[in-house]
């Protein structure tokens, strides 16, 4: 048994239901399940209460295609005897004692990593308050190293990482420890939002406080790598110590939280984004160091390419939608005809697939084709305006049609995700602040395929059939 009995699993936000709920599409990657006869009756108002074996094989099954999540709430507790928090810092010693504040009092273990910090005796005055024990590394050697260095110094089954501009609420990591009732599960993270109020600051601030990138968004997630959340970021998470083996890259000064879980992925163990959970972050709001860190996040995507491959792709396309895409972006008067003509085949093949046996397959179909159109459109968005932008506007200065094309997907969709987060921002500056977010981040994955001499990281994956 995978969850102890009386768990709760419910369907994710994004699975879609047919057939009176017989038809069930979404996980990550996306796909399409029948329920039987007997697993129908099973899921009721899109929950499976796991309270004998067919209920566990159909919740482990669905769990595992990532279409289903457990409920946290409905999860036992564990003892927080058993986690010890590692926090990696350099300096910051106000932001230190904050964050222990917040955990003191839980009966949990605190090791402090002092990294290479230029005030070590204010480090170590935080850490004796809050009788945390201290490591000390002499030279600078990086948060990956610093991580490492806690680690091996943790003599229980769970271990935190958490970042000292992190805050946390007293019920953050118990909640969290529940999900490892799951034996398979390897880590589990928490969502991660913004320090300051969305109401206060300036227009950057309240930006980040809608769209950081670190927050992973309002649903939960199975991570890996083509997943709908395919990272969660080492500022806050939780991991069962026997599954991280030699722990983070340490080579590694960006994207050693995303090399962790891909290598993790890769292994067959589970790793969780619940954002039921909340934790908060000092984000840059100032434009300047703003605008270096997303540019720092870009550049290392040509090191998480050499070790990871094609799991690091900017899009991830099927030959279909790659053809619609390039007809579309084309312009021409033949453009729609053979978007068309290549949707209109697309649909029958899951009509004669995919969907026979339905109610109505033509309709399931159709809903089918139209979510692999919206995926191709953002996939495609992303590509001219975020990881392709230098090549985009050297298109722009030449071509009427990718000026067209640019301004075209940079307005819709700034507008698309201003709808979704909601912000206390106006959808001018909203936008304005998106495209200099893509600007930065596509800066700094070029700056790092030109120091690598590799456009690895910059080809799209395109490869299979639909599914």
């Amino acid at each position: 048994m995978t969850f102890p009995a009386g768990t709760v699993v419910e369907l994710g936000p994004q699975v879609r239901q047919y057939d009176d709920g017989r038809v069930l599409v979404g996980g990550a990657p996306p796909r399409l399940v029948r329920l039987g006869p007997r697993t129908e009756p099973l899921l009721k108002n899109r929950r499976i209460l796991l309270d004998g074996s067919p209920s566990v094989r159909l919740a482990d099954r669905l769990v595992t295609l990532g279409m289903a999540h457990p409920v946290t709430a409905e999860l036992p507790a564990l003892d927080t005897a058993l986690l010890t928090v590692v926090v990696p810092v350099r300096d910051r010693a106000p932001e230190l004692d904050r964050l222990l504040a917040g955990i003191a009092g839980g009966g949990v273990r605190v090791i402090v990593v002092d990294d290479g910090s230029h005030d070590q005796l204010a480090v170590r005055r935080v850490a004796a308050r809050h009788s945390a024990r201290l490591v000390s590394l002499d030279v600078n050697r990086g948060p990956a190293a610093a991580r490492n260095a806690g680690l091996r110094q943790v003599r229980t089954p769970y271990v935190a990482f958490v970042d000292s501009d992190v805050v946390l609420a007293p019920d953050t990591l118990p909640t969290l420890l529940r999900h490892f009732h799951d034996p398979r599960l390897a880590v589990v993270a928490p969502r991660v939002l913004g320090l300051s109020d969305a109401g206060s600051g300036s227009w950057i601030s309240r930006y980040e406080a809608a769209r950081s990138s670190l927050d992973l968004g309002p649903d939960p997630a199975l991570v890996h790598p083509r997943s709908r959340v395919s990272w969660v970021p080492s500022a806050c998470l939780i991991a069962r110590v026997d599954a991280l083996g030699p722990g983070f890259a340490e080579p590694l000064r960006v994207g050693e939280d995303v090399d962790l879980v891909w290598r993790l992925a890769a292994e067959g163990r589970r790793i969780r984004y619940d954002p039921s959970v909340t934790v908060r972050h000092d984000h840059r709001t100032r434009l300047t160091t703003w605008l270096a860190r997303k540019a720092y996040y870009g550049s290392g995507a040509h090191t998480l390419a050499l070790r990871h491959g094609r799991a690091v792709a900017p899009a991830a396309l099927t030959p279909w939608a790659a053809g619609v895409a390039a007809a579309l972006l084309a312009q021409r008067r033949w453009s729609v005809p053979v978007a068309a003509a290549v949707l209109t085949t697309v649909g029958r093949r899951y009509t004669r697939e995919a969907t026979a046996g339905t109610v109505d397959p033509r309709r399931l179909a159709a809903s089918l084709t139209g979510l692999g159109l919206a995926a191709t459109a953002e996939q495609t968005a992303a590509l001219l305006l975020r990881h392709w932008w230098p090549l985009s506007a050297a298109g722009c200065l030449v071509s009427r049609r990718v000026r067209r094309a640019t301004l075209l997907a940079a307005v819709v969709d700034g507008l698309l995700e201003h709808r979704r987060c909601a912000p206390d921002l106006d959808p001018l500056r909203f936008t304005l602040a998106r495209r200099l977010d893509d600007l930065a981040y596509g800066a700094g994955v070029w700056a790092g395929a030109v120091r690598g001499r590799s456009v690895r990281c910059l080809l799209p994956d395109i490869r299979g059939r639909g599914r």
